[in-house]
């Protein structure tokens, strides 16, 4: 990692990934806190637990910006901004699904979208289609010029791999514990207040 203002944030975001994939240790913790959740937090704790440092949210928003920075090191050359990047890997997965499956994909409402798209097609990477049976669905698909940025795409991601220190299994896990977590945001907790402050 470079020395540069961008090291602020891996402090944060290496607490936040050993939270989050339950390697916390024990003894060298930055941070101590109780996990019996019959027990009301005290004052104190309460204020421990609403420090900066100890936010796992905080410490993932920094793991994104960081990440973010270091993919765009590698997509300036190729004329992408990370989220366009993030369009043309889902074509080069399934080229020519309809927009709303891209937004599926993506977790992107159609107006975070549709100007998206258009930026992507004016640069001459995507083709619009209507579809053949439902002319009111609408086809996107790589034009060979899209298409021939892939081997640029591997690249950075290699580098941003490199960058981190991490092997593919070890990326395999943690994607695979960071989507479990976000699908588990879609469930209620089932605890009181109390008890969901100490989670």
């Amino acid at each position: 990692m470079s020395q540069d203002a961008s090291s602020d944030w891996w402090p944060s975001f290496i607490d936040g990934l050993i939270a989050l994939t339950g390697f916390l240790g024990t003894g060298q913790d930055r941070m101590s806190i109780p996990t019996d959740k019959t027990k009301t937090p005290t004052p104190a704790l309460q204020q421990e637990l609403l420090r900066l440092d100890n936010q796992l949210c905080f410490a993932l928003y920094a793991a994104t910006r960081a990440i973010t920075k270091t993919y765009r090191e590698k997509l300036g050359a190729m004329g992408l901004t990370y989220p366009q990047f993030l369009v043309l890997m889902v074509l080069w997965e399934t080229d020519g699904i309809t927009i709303s499956e891209i937004g599926r994909r993506l977790m992107l409402d159609i107006g975070t979208l549709s100007p998206l798209l258009k930026r992507i097609e004016s640069m001459k990477l995507i083709i619009r289609a209507k579809g053949k049976e439902d002319e009111r669905e609408v086809h996107i698909w790589l034009s060979q010029k899209g298409k021939d940025h892939q081997d640029a795409a591997l690249d950075a991601r290699r580098y941003v791999a490199c960058r981190l220190d991490i092997s593919e299994p070890e990326i395999t896990a943690l994607r695979a514990e960071l989507r479990d977590k976000v699908s588990q945001l879609s469930h209620k907790c089932a605890g009181t207040p109390a008890e969901a402050v100490e989670e």
